[in-house]
């Protein structure tokens, strides 16, 4: 092109003769000719490990092909992608076209420096670059994204992630990963905006990101994690779902870090929406033949009832396993809703259709690298071969991600191996279940109170529940192991034991120590909605000693070791909407436990509470509570002090620790004069009962999202009827014992803080209503923490 364009303006110049352009212009043609000529070879060089035939294998074009510009764009292209070479360059050479080549070196060696938040072994299954795999400079870079995430997952915003190369011989590299962790990330606080039914106290005990405090170091819930962020929407939006609040949205959930970087304060925008309750609810068939009275009975929502779309959907999955029981495997329950916004009512009318024919052709999981696949297909209410419902299969992406063993579970379908089949691909991803916890705290009746506990929620991956714990005071210490499989015998019942070591100090209240240890096999399942039945069997070995020498001749005469052996059960119905702060709901149990099954002990004892939570308003909460209990000796034998009930400001306030109650008069019946050195010690009694009214609201001018509540309350109980054994112990001491079934009565006022270091709580009483050999107390005061 330049000799053609040169020609044409000497040319011009009349400085050229005529024969010089025409000898340019046929060279210039014959180059021309040969250039479209066929490609008659291709010579690869460079090469080291790959082999030529490797090269010309991704290469456009071959030899015979005429020479195509595009074709020698799109071969450097495919090079490039294969990631085996740092370099390819292609040119011509006559009829041979010439690859040259610059092989990417073989890593020999992935090494991590100056990290200590995060395990070797863990940033090395995070890396995609192994030794023997071929390095790139992206995937060098992808690496250092995946490992800055990583950090950012644990909360470590500021990490800085440095790759270094070391030459060797060979075409071979170490690659080194540097690593500056930087100061980790943590949740300074966490607010609620638009909330005005719940309080952000309450709020906070329903998300699982936890703010920071003084010792939040022994956890991780309070360092940022934007997948925990995510969980807590959900959380959330399912919380306000559950108690009535159809319309909830959850509008936002952003993470603002603060001008120091130190850390990061989260903010959830709610717009709550009215609360609903249900109106009408129905059920609709378009399936023949199908028995819609006998489906009654599965539906678990009432009309009148607060909305709760948790029960609406466990009805359906009821609705959907009763249909198929009787004959319709394709049957698919759909939930339609009637809203009535004038009235704030939801009608449900359940409609039940045939759906399409499809089956489940296999069940794969990923992700479970610890979890067992049989702790998740147990979650599931179908299997491989069963009839597909969308509806079933949501339920148990649910209860799966209940369990607390995966911060996220996704499940898509994929199609199977016909047109009529459909795969499952439960993708989760884990997240630690191993939880070291201390607790530490104060109270007026124990005065320094703490325990620390090691538990493990997924033991070994088989979906395991055991905790070792070790809890005292300055009159308390105790030593409990339990263990508990929720799956026992693959059906929806947990089993478990327990074994346990406990000393008591009661020198201050009735003149004796006691030792207990022993252990129990238990069983619990569900036998309706919200109901639960514990069965049990427990022996112990009891032991008073330590006795003081002015104590009581009852107390005295107590002294010794008796093996208990006791069967028992307890019933439990409990619809509390957040069991830690409640503001609604009722929890009811009643329990039994008849001692002689072997032992040396013989009584049944039986016990009994009722609490009501009811909303005011928004802001204030009506808390009542109703308890007793009653125990009693059967074959002869009597109920010995170890067994009593002991009561006191723990049950009525404005009462010392085993205030009420009988107790030794250490008095002459006769004359009323004093017996001995005798101390006034508490006895115990056989029968208690006790009431509890108490209004609970935010502090006026008083920030909500410090957590702080009042309440006013009034107390009322009474324990008595001690044993015949310490009633005959007594009088042979010349005494008699001080026994009242009057009502003892105080009233008082409350302080609740939801303080950074745990609950705490202050209450003042003043005892209205008391026995004359009453102990009293003006001030309680509670703190405990578990972190």
């Amino acid at each position: 092109m330049f000799a053609r364009g040169l020609f044409a303006v000497l040319l011009a110049w009349g400085i050229v003769p005529l024969s010089l352009g025409i000898s340019v212009g046929l060279g210039d043609f014959s180059a021309f000719a040969q250039s479209a000529g066929p490609i008659q070879n291709i010579r690869v060089i460079g090469n080291k490990r790959v082999e030529p035939e490797t090269v010309r294998s991704y290469l456009t074009f071959a030899s015979g092909d005429s020479y195509n510009p595009a074709q020698i764009d799109e071969s450097l292209k495919a090079l490039f992608a294969t990631g085996l070479f740092q370099d390819v360059r292609i040119r011509r050479e006559g009829a041979t076209i010439v690859i040259i080549v610059v092989e990417n070196p073989i890593v020999n060696r992935v090494a991590f420096e100056g990290n200590k938040e995060i395990e070797d072994d863990t940033l090395t299954a995070e890396v995609q670059l192994k030794p023997r795999a071929v390095y790139t400079r992206a995937r060098v870079q992808a690496d250092v994204q995946r490992i800055l995430g990583l950090y950012r997952r644990q909360g470590s915003y500021g990490a800085q992630v440095n790759p270094q190369i070391i030459n060797l011989d060979n075409n071979r590299i170490d690659v080194v990963f540097e690593i500056n962790e930087g100061p980790t990330t943590k949740v300074r606080a966490i607010n609620f905006i638009g909330n005005s039914a719940f309080s952000d106290s309450q709020l906070r005990y329903v998300v699982s990101t936890t703010q920071t405090n003084l010792l939040s170091f022994l956890k991780s819930t309070n360092i940022y994690d934007p997948d925990r962020l995510n969980l807590d929407r959900e959380l959330l939006r399912q919380f306000y779902l559950k108690n009535g609040y159809a319309d909830a949205r959850i509008l936002s959930a952003s993470a603002d870090l603060d001008a120091d970087g130190r850390g990061f304060f989260v903010t959830f925008t709610i717009d709550e929406g009215e609360r609903y309750r249900f109106g009408n609810i129905d059920i609709e068939s378009a399936l023949p033949s199908l028995n819609i009275d006998g489906l009654r009975r599965s539906i678990l929502v009432r009309p009148g009832r607060v909305y709760n779309a948790e029960k609406v959907e466990k009805t359906v999955e009821a609705l959907t396993i009763a249909t198929s029981n009787q004959g319709y495997s394709f049957g698919q329950v759909k939930p339609r809703f009637e809203r009535d916004e004038s009235t704030h009512t939801m009608g449900v009318i359940f409609v039940i259709d045939e759906g399409p024919r499809v089956y489940i052709e296999r069940i794969n999981i990923v992700g479970n690298f610890r979890t067992h696949d049989d702790v998740i297909r147990r979650q599931f209410r179908v299997a491989e071969g069963d009839a597909y419902n969308r509806l079933l299969v949501e339920a148990a992406r649910k209860r799966l991600r209940n369990l607390g063993f995966f911060k996220s579970v996704e499940i898509e379908t994929e199609p199977g191996g016909s047109p009529d089949r459909v795969n499952l691909v439960v993708n989760v991803v884990e997240q630690p279940t191993g939880e070291l916890s201390f607790g530490a705290g104060y109270s007026t009746s124990e005065g320094v109170i703490g325990d620390i506990s090691i538990t493990e929620r997924n033991l070994m991956g088989r979906g395991q529940y055991v905790r070792l714990g070790f809890s005292g005071s300055l009159e308390r210490a105790q030593v409990d192991f339990s263990f508990t499989e929720p799956r026992f015998l693959d059906r929806n019942l947990a089993a478990g034991f327990d074994l346990f070591h406990k000393e008591i100090d009661f020198r201050d209240v009735a003149s004796f120590k006691q030792r207990d240890t022993g252990g129990a096999l238990r069983l619990g399942f569900p036998v309706a909605e919200d109901t639960q039945l514990g069965l049990r069997y427990r022996f112990e070995r009891e032991e008073i000693y330590d006795v003081a020498g002015n104590a009581s001749l009852a107390v005295k005469e107590s002294a010794g070791v008796a093996n208990v052996s006791s069967l028992g059960y307890t019933v439990a119905y409990d619809t509390r909407n957040i069991p830690a702060s409640p503001t609604s709901g009722v929890f009811v149990s009643f329990s039994q436990d008849l001692a002689g099954i072997g032992g040396d002990v013989n009584y049944i004892r039986s016990v009994a509470d009722a609490r009501g939570y009811y909303p005011i308003t928004n802001k204030i909460t009506l808390v009542g509570r109703a308890q007793g209990g009653v125990i009693e000796g059967w074959g002869g034998d009597d109920v010995r002090m170890t067994d009593l009930f002991f009561k006191g400001g723990e049950t009525v306030r404005g009462f010392k620790r085993a205030g009420i109650g009988p107790r030794d008069a250490c008095e002459s019946p006769i004359d009323g004069d004093r017996v001995g050195n005798c101390r006034r010690d508490a006895l115990g009694g056989k029968v208690y009962w006790a009431t509890t009214a108490e209004i609970r609201f935010p502090f006026p001018l008083i920030p909500e999202n410090l957590g702080m509540q009042g309440a006013v309350f009034v107390d009322a109980g009474s324990l008595y009827d001690p044993s015949d054994f310490a009633l005959n112990a007594v009088a042979r001491e010349g005494s008699f014992i001080l026994n009242s079934s009057d009502i003892r009565m105080s009233t008082g006022f409350s302080i609740i803080w939801q303080s950074p270091l745990g609950p705490l709580r202050a209450d003042i009483a003043e005892a209205l209503l008391k026995a004359d050999f009453d102990e009293t107390e003006l001030f309680r005061f509670g703190a405990s923490t578990n972190f």
